[in-house]
C-alpha cells in the first residue's frame, strides 16, 4: 500500500527539467524558419503620431516588415456579446493615438533580433502632444463606481442603531487614530520578460501561440476575438511560464502582435520584450493614496472603522484597485463601518493586478493604525487584535467557512519569541542597532471557480491527470499529480500531470489564490469518477473476470480491484478489456447555497524583527515567522515556498519598491532591473513558516484553500510596526527608505 504524498514535502515533479535546462519557456520554443520582432514605443504621454519615417527601417538588412498604424495588423473588436476579458480598450498600431509613454507604436520584423532592434532605431516619429493626466492629486478625488456583485460594493456604510454617521461614531469613540497612506507605483518584476512566439497553420486558418500566461483558456479567447477567429481555431501554450504575480493573468501586446505578424508574413514570428517594455506595457500596481480612521474604546475596542481611497485607474483600461474590499470590510468587528473607494482616471500604462492587489496596499494601512491603537491604548498588539476578532463577515454578516486566526497568534507569538518585545520605542539596541518588533495580520480571499480536470487511468498502471491551469512556478504541477496519487492509492511516480495548454479542460485561471483550491475538488471528482467507471466496466464487460458479478462485490483501492476471491490492477484490467485507457472528465463548483451561507477567506499572523541603524537609518528585516490557515495543504514544501515568497514580496512593498512618474514627460523612471529595486538575498532574512493545515469542511473536496498571496498581505505593515517600535518613527508612505528614518 503505497504512502498517499498528500500534505508532506514533495519535490516538484517538474524540479529537474528546471534545474537541468531541458524546461522549454515561451521563448525557448523550437521553431523553424521563425523571424524575430521588435516593438517601437512611443516617448510621449498623450497626443497623436503626426509622422513616422520607416523608409531606413525598411531599407535595413533583414527587414521583412514594419508595421505601424500606416500599415496595420488589421486587429478587430472584440464581437458583440465576447466573454474575453481585456486590458487595455485599444487595438495595438490599429490608431494614430498615443495614450501613455511606453505604448507600442510599430514593430519591426526581421531575420534575426539584432537586426530587427537596430532597424528599430532607424525610425524618426513626431508627435502632437497634448496635456496628460498625471497626477494622481491634481485629479482627486475620483469615481466611486458601480461593480458586479461578484466584486461587491465600491462603497459601504454600516451603522449601528442610533448612530447618524460615521463621523459620528467616531467623534464617540474614546480614541481615534488616522492617517493618510500613499502606494507608488509598483511592478511585478517577473524573472522571464513577456514573450510569444506564434505559429500559423498553412492555410492560415489556426494559429498556436507559445506564452506565459496564467490563462491559457482566457489568452485563446482574446486572441480569437482579435484575429476574428473561433476560439477552436487558437491554441495557446504555456508549459513553463517564469512567474506571473499577477502580469500573466490576461493577454498583453506581445501575443497579439506576434501572432498578427506571423499571419501577414506567412512565417513564425517570435516577440521577446525587452526589460523597461515590460515595465510598461504589462500592466503595473497603480499609485493610490487612502485614509484610514479607527475610534476604539479606552480597552482597545473597536466603534468605528472608516476608509476611503483614491487609486489609479489609466485612460486605457486597468485594474480598480480596491484597498479596503477582503481587508477593512472584513477582518475586525466594528459595529460601525464605512468604505469609499474612488478611481481617478489617469494617462498612464495599464495597471493591472500584484500579487494581493487589493490586499496588500489595503492591510499596510489597516494594519498600521491597528498597531497605532495598541500603542494609544497600552496594550499588547495581538491582544487588541484578539479583542477585536471577528467570527463573521463585518459588512454581511455572513459566517466564515472555517477559521484559526487566534491559533495563528498563538502560534505564531510562541514561536517568534513576542513575548521579548518591549512595548517602549527604542528601548532595545545591539551597539549602533536599534532593535524593534512588529507584527500584523494577514487576510486573502478564500477563491475559487468552476474547473473541469480529467483523469486517465492507462493500461501500463498509470495516469494522467490534466486540466488547463497554468504553473507560473507555484507548484501547480506537482499538486495535481499529488491529488490524483492521493485519490487513486498510486505512487506518485505514476502520475503524469498536464496543464498549460489552452486544449486540457478549462481549468482555472492561475490568480487570487483560487488554482489549488478550485482545482484539487475537480481532480477528486475525475477520480472518483474514472473508479466507478473501472468497476462498471470490471462486471459489464464480457471480457471481464467478474463479469455479470454483483458491482457492490468489486472494490477498488491502492490501483487494485478486489472481488469474488479475485484481484488485479488497473492496468490489466483495461488491457484485458482490449482497451488502451480509460477517460473521465468533470467540473466542480461551489453551490450557490454554500456561497450564500459562508465568506470564504484564508488566514495568517506576521511576526518581524527590524534592525535600523541609529545613525544612517539604514532598516534590515532580521527574523520573520508567519503562521497561516489555509485550508488542508496539499504539498508543504510548495506551500512553504509561496509564503516565504509572499513576505518577500512584503519586504519589496514595505523597503524598496517604487517606479518614480517624470510629470514633465509621463515616463516611469525607474523601468530596468539596476534602478528598480527588489529584495535580494542580502536583504532577505531566515523566514519561519508555520501551516496550520486545518481543512476546510466548507469550501470542497480535501477542505483546500489558496495562499499564495496571503504573504504578501500584511507583511510590509509588521515590517513598518516593527521599524516604529524600533525607532518611535510611523511612515504612513511607502517605501519606509533610510531618508525617511533620519532622526
Amino acid at each position: 500500500m503505497p504512502v498517499s504524498p498528500l500534505g508532506r514535502e514533495i519535490d516538484r515533479v517538474d524540479g529537474r527539467s528546471k534545474v537541468t535546462g531541458v524546461a522549454q519557456y515561451a521563448a525557448d520554443h523550437p521553431v523553424t524558419d521563425v523571424a524575430y520582432a521588435y516593438v517601437v514605443t512611443s516617448t510621449i504621454a498623450k497626443g497623436r503620431i503626426a509622422r513616422m519615417d520607416t523608409a531606413a527601417a525598411v531599407a535595413a538588412p533583414g527587414v521583412l516588415a514594419v508595421f505601424n498604424p500606416d500599415r496595420n495588423l488589421g486587429f478587430r473588436p472584440p464581437p458583440a456579446g465576447s466573454q474575453a476579458l481585456t486590458v487595455e480598450n485599444y487595438l495595438p498600431l490599429q490608431d494614430r493615438e498615443v495614450r501613455y509613454y511606453g505604448q507600442a507604436i510599430a514593430v519591426v520584423v526581421a531575420e534575426t533580433f539584432e537586426q530587427a532592434r537596430d532597424a528599430a532605431a532607424l525610425i524618426a516619429t513626431t508627435y502632437e502632444t497634448a496635456s496628460p493626466r498625471l497626477s494622481l492629486e491634481a485629479h482627486s478625488p475620483g469615481v466611486t463606481p458601480p461593480l458586479p456583485p461578484t466584486v461587491g460594493p465600491a462603497a459601504v456604510t454600516v451603522l449601528a442603531p442610533g448612530v447618524d454617521s460615521i463621523d459620528a461614531a467616531l467623534a464617540a469613540s474614546d480614541l481615534v487614530v488616522q492617517a493618510t497612506f500613499h502606494q507608488p507605483v509598483q511592478h511585478h518584476v517577473a524573472m522571464e520578460p513577456h514573450a510569444a512566439v506564434a505559429q500559423w497553420n498553412e492555410a492560415r486558418t489556426e494559429v498556436t501561440v507559445w506564452t506565459g500566461s496564467q490563462s491559457p483558456m482566457v489568452a485563446a479567447q482574446l486572441l480569437a476575438d482579435r484575429l476574428n477567429l473561433p476560439l477552436q481555431a487558437v491554441r495557446v501554450i504555456c508549459t513553463y511560464t517564469g512567474g506571473g504575480f499577477g502580469s500573466r493573468v490576461w493577454t498583453w501586446n506581445d501575443s497579439i502582435l506576434a501572432a498578427g505578424a506571423a499571419y501577414q508574413l506567412g512565417r513564425p514570428v517570435k516577440l521577446v520584450m525587452t526589460r523597461e517594455q515590460v515595465f510598461t506595457m504589462v500592466g503595473h500596481r497603480g499609485q493610490i493614496n487612502h485614509t484610514v480612521r479607527l475610534g476604539a474604546s479606552r480597552a482597545g475596542v473597536l466603534q468605528a472603522v472608516s476608509h476611503d481611497s483614491d487609486a489609479e485607474v489609466p485612460a486605457v483600461g486597468g485594474w480598480p484597485m480596491l484597498p479596503a474590499t477582503d481587508t477593512t470590510d472584513s477582518l475586525y468587528k466594528t459595529p460601525n463601518l464605512h468604505i469609499r473607494q474612488r478611481f481617478v482616471t489617469l494617462d498612464m500604462p495599464p495597471t493591472w493586478a500584484m500579487r494581493g492587489p487589493n490586499e496588500a496596499p489595503g492591510a499596510f494601512a489597516l494594519e498600521t493604525l491597528m498597531d497605532e491603537i495598541a500603542v494609544r491604548a497600552g496594550i499588547d498588539p495581538v491582544e487588541v487584535r484578539l479583542r477585536n476578532y471577528a467570527d463573521v463577515s463585518p459588512r454581511t454578516g455572513k459566517a466564515f467557512s472555517s477559521k484559526h486566526l487566534r491559533d495563528c497568534y498563538r502560534i505564531g507569538a510562541r514561536r517568534f519569541g513576542w513575548s521579548a518585545r518591549r512595548a517602549e520605542p527604542r528601548s532595545r539596541t545591539d551597539g549602533q542597532w536599534l532593535i524593534g518588533m512588529g507584527m500584523a495580520t494577514a487576510i486573502y480571499p478564500g477563491n475559487r471557480m468552476p474547473v473541469n480536470a480529467s483523469v486517465e487511468l492507462r493500461d501500463d498502471d498509470t495516469a494522467i491527470v490534466s486540466t488547463a491551469t497554468s504553473d507560473m512556478g507555484t507548484g501547480a504541477l506537482t499538486v495535481i499529480a499529488i491529488v490524483g496519487a492521493d485519490q487513486l492509492g498510486i505512487p506518485l511516480r505514476k502520475v503524469t500531470p498536464r496543464l498549460g495548454d489552452s486544449k486540457l479542460p478549462p481549468g482555472a485561471t492561475a490568480a487570487g489564490s483560487a488554482a489549488t483550491s478550485s482545482t484539487v475538488p475537480s481532480v477528486v471528482a475525475a477520480a472518483e469518477g474514472a473508479i466507478a467507471e473501472l468497476r462498471r466496466l470490471a462486471v459489464t464487460e464480457p471480457a471481464s473476470p467478474w463479469h455479470g458479478a454483483d458491482p457492490a462485490y468489486v472494490t477498488y483501492a491502492d490501483g487494485r480491484l478486489s472481488g469474488a476471491g479475485r484481484t488485479m490492477t488497473f492496468g490489466r484490467l483495461l488491457a484485458a478489456l482490449g482497451r488502451k485507457s480509460l477517460l473521465v472528465d468533470r467540473q466542480t463548483a461551489l453551490a450557490p447555497e454554500t456561497i450564500a451561507q459562508y465568506e470564504f477567506h484564508s488566514f495568517g499572523a506576521h511576526f518581524c524583527e527590524v534592525r535600523v541603524n541609529r545613525f544612517t537609518g539604514e532598516p534590515r528585516v532580521s527574523r520573520f515567522t508567519t503562521v497561516v490557515d489555509a485550508g488542508r495543504v496539499v504539498n508543504a514544501q510548495a506551500a512553504r515556498g509561496q509564503i516565504v515568497g509572499g513576505v518577500i514580496f512584503g519586504i519589496g512593498q514595505a523597503l524598496l519598491e517604487k517606479n518614480p512618474l517624470e510629470t514633465a514627460t509621463g515616463r516611469l523612471a525607474a523601468s530596468n532591473m539596476a534602478d528598480y529595486m527588489v529584495p535580494v538575498n542580502a536583504d532577505v532574512p531566515d523566514i519561519d513558516v508555520h501551516l496550520l493545515s486545518e481543512p476546510d469542511p466548507n469550501v470542497g473536496a480535501l477542505g483546500t484553500r489558496g495562499l499564495g498571496e496571503l504573504g504578501a498581505v500584511g507583511s510590509a505593515a509588521a515590517i513598518g510596526n516593527a521599524i516604529y517600535n524600533a525607532t518611535g518613527i510611523r511612515r504612513y508612505d511607502l517605501p519606509i527608505t533610510l531618508d525617511k528614518l533620519l532622526p
